[in-house]
């Protein structure tokens, strides 16, 4: 089994798209050498922010092929190998998700993420959970590593201690990419991996400073694609600069709201071609929303304010 070996900042992919409306594959190999660039020890190669549920499933595994070829290239040419996890199964039946999840595995990857609100349906209960996923891991290699992902669409599906306690008997599961947005919760659940190979990564960014010093392994979330070195520094150095690492995290606090006001993912996008990747301010989410000047305005004030921490930490 291939583990999962960097702690560390994993954003979380958006997909960019041509102009005709198809996924801008050279674009998104662009988008791999800035979270490169900015230090980041993972991605998160298809997920919501992906847009994985307006995607085909041929789309779906090409991004992933192309995340995870990139990430390769960057290394064959002597640069940092980061870690690859993916996920991408949309479907219903536990049939058509081994189907897509074996596909995507094969494109390449280092963690093969279950969205856990597709193994049981809002009322089920964990025992259903625990049934429906004994049977997705059968038809799975055995010789890969698993994770996890609380998906908030179309319904979010939380880890209980139960099922955290069943995949630690698996041995299987490499990587939680965690959304409770609480600290306490967290706290236990971290209790629960303690000494295993499981690791946590926080999605939330208010909280992330919380988690990493009750013993989370890292930061997993929308917003590493703004500001994702300073994601990198707060999880690698908070230990050894306690004043600063507050500090920051006030910031992320307040910066991480737009996620709720504003747009995403073309905040995301149009904050790309502020970086100098040349980008389609579009999306595929019927629920999308505009790019109003505001937005955009917003996003500048960000980013000002994120390079002015990046010179002065």
């Amino acid at each position: 089994m291939k583990p999962v070996y960097n702690n560390g900042a994993y954003p979380t992919m958006i997909t960019p798209y041509c102009k005709d409306g198809s996924v801008d594959y050279e674009t998104a190999k662009k988008y791999v050498y800035f979270y490169h660039d900015a230090g980041c020890d993972g991605i998160f190669a298809i997920c919501q922010s992906s847009e994985i549920f307006f995607l085909s499933l041929e789309e779906r595994v090409k991004l992933n092929r192309t995340v995870y070829e990139t990430m390769e290239e960057i290394a064959q040419n002597g640069g940092r190998r980061m870690t690859i996890v993916s996920s991408g199964h949309i479907s219903d039946s536990i049939e058509e998700q081994a189907k897509e999840l074996n596909l995507v595995a094969k494109s390449g990857t280092d963690s093969l993420i279950l969205i856990t609100n597709r193994l049981a349906s809002q009322d089920e209960s964990d025992d259903i959970w625990i049934q429906n996923a004994e049977k997705l891991l059968s038809m799975l290699p055995a010789d890969i590593a698993l994770g996890l992902y609380e998906c908030p669409y179309p319904y979010k599906r939380l880890l209980t201690p139960k099922i955290l306690r069943w995949c630690l008997s698996t041995g299987r599961f490499r990587f939680i990419k965690d959304t409770c947005c609480d600290s306490a919760v967290i706290k236990e659940r971290l209790a629960i991996l303690s000494g295993s190979e499981l690791k946590l990564f926080n999605a939330n960014c208010q909280t992330l400073l919380y988690s990493l010093k009750d013993g989370g392994s890292g930061y997993c979330g929308i917003m590493a694609n703004y500001h994702p070195a300073l994601y990198v520094w707060l999880c690698h150095n908070h230990e050894n600069e306690p004043e600063k690492a507050a500090l920051l995290q006030s910031f992320f606090t307040m910066s991480g709201f737009t996620e709720v006001g504003l747009p995403y993912p073309l905040t995301a996008k149009y904050h790309m071609c502020l970086e100098g990747i040349e980008t389609e301010l579009s999306t595929r989410k019927p629920d999308g929303g505009i790019l109003t000047d505001y937005a955009k305005d917003c996003i500048r004030q960000m980013r000002a304010l994120a390079n002015h921490f990046k010179n002065t930490l």
